[in-house]
This record gives structure tokens, sequence and C-alpha cells, in this order.
């Protein structure tokens, strides 16, 4: 049976208009309320702001096979797994199904403060999945197959973003795929080394200028860390387990 992507592009555009919309709304509220985080984090501490596309895996769910599946959006608790180095990680969507975990994905957003940031993402998924395959290996959860595990980044496209960057390193050579790389480079390549390390099943970059609050528009960076890409390995995981 041909897998079913649910119209994805119309959703995905659907999920980025209601990125900026929910982002704005967010920093506007902290003005009127007059506690304003600083630099443009105040945007982003409500946490909601990519629901759009929880919203359009739990349709991509829905539609390959789980109807039954449980699927957790919401709850420190409930969406807390436990860690092999850390006693717990919270994750942005779970998926359940017969007490067997199917699926963990992070969903995470840049905008601005790039060079501040990008650092700090790269060690947070790396460290994330390498903790969750650890405790996935020592059995915390149970005997199961190995879940989807996806990371899904949606990244500001603006000057500061698609500029060459340099860097330097004293004793040893910055590796050559580094060198003159913007700060979405780097990102796209983060997620294709992600992949290709077996730390997620998928990873995937777009970016989107803020401009896209109407039009919901948004680019992919290369077809292996494109936004198909990973919708179509989610798709086809969720087929597998409802066949099984």
């Amino acid at each position: 049976m041909a897998l079913d992507l649910t119209d994805y592009q119309k959703k995905a555009a659907k999920a980025v208009k209601a990125f900026w919309n929910s982002r704005n709304a967010s920093h506007s509220k902290q003005l009127a309320s007059g506690k304003v985080d600083a630099g443009t984090r105040g945007a982003v501490t409500s946490g909601k702001n990519m629901n759009g596309f929880v919203s359009l895996l739990i349709d991509l769910i829905k539609a390959n096979g789980l109807k039954d599946a449980n699927i957790i959006r919401d709850g420190r608790v409930p969406l807390t797994l436990p860690g092999y180095f850390r006693p717990t990680k919270m994750w942005d969507m779970l998926v359940i199904h017969e007490d067997r975990l199917i699926a963990a994905v992070e969903l995470k957003s840049q905008v601005g403060s790039f060079g501040n940031n990008f650092n700090n993402r790269t060690e947070e998924a790396i460290g994330t999945a390498h903790d969750l395959w650890t405790a996935y290996r020592e059995g915390s959860f149970g005997e199961s197959m190995r879940p989807f595990v996806g990371w899904l980044m949606l990244v500001e496209d603006a000057p500061g973003s698609r500029s060459a960057v340099s860097d330097r390193s004293q004793h040893f050579p910055v590796r050559p795929e580094f060198q003159q790389a913007s700060y979405l480079q780097r990102y796209e390549l983060l997620c294709r080394k992600l992949m290709q390390e077996n730390l997620y099943t998928a990873a995937s970059v777009i970016a989107s200028p803020a401009a896209a609050k109407r039009s919901g528009a948004y680019v992919e960076l290369s077809e292996m860390t494109g936004l198909k890409s990973f919708i179509t390995s989610f798709a086809a995981h969720i087929a597998a387990d409802a066949a099984r």
C-alpha cells in the first residue's frame, strides 16, 4: 500500500504561518505585560510555536494505519522518557502503541542570534540522541523494534543565517566542509551527519523568512535533509508498525 503523505506541503505551509504568528503573538504579550525576555528569546519561550508541525505528524499517523496510537504532545511528565546518562528527557512529541515506543520527535527553531545558539542546538541534538539510544540498548523501553527518532528544525531565512561565517582553530584546522559555511549550511551538514551516524532516523532543516507569516513560504536546503524526506521516513515507519 502506498504511503499517504496527507498533502503535507499545504499543511507545512500552514504550520509555518502558525509558527510566525504564534511567535509574534508571544512577543507582543510579553511587551504588554512588561516582562520581556532578553534578545529574541521572548518570542520563543511559549513552547507552542511548532505545534503546526505536530498536527501534521498526527495526520500522518492516522493516515498510515495507527489510528489507535497514543499520541502525546502535552504535559511534562507524559512527554518524558527515561535516559541513560541522565534520569529523564522531555521530548516534544511521543507516539506509543501497545506499550511500545514507536516514535520520539524533537521540534526546534531558531530566529536570530545564530552565532550564539548553533553550538547549543548541536550539542543538545547529539546528546539527546546518544542518551536515548544507549537507554534503548539497555532495555529502558522494553522489548521493541527500534523507534523512529526525529529532529526537525526551522531556521529564520535571513542575511545572518545565509552569510558565510569564519572559524579559527589554533592547533588543528577546521574541517573543510565548515570553512566559510553559513549557519543554514551548518544546520544542513548537522542533519546529514546526525543521520549518517544513525543518531536520528530522520533529521531535517527548513528555512523560512519572517515575512512568511502570511504565505507560509519555506525552502529546503537539500533533498536528503528536506521536509519531504523527513515526512516520508516518518510515514513509512508508522505504516510498517501498523502492518506488523
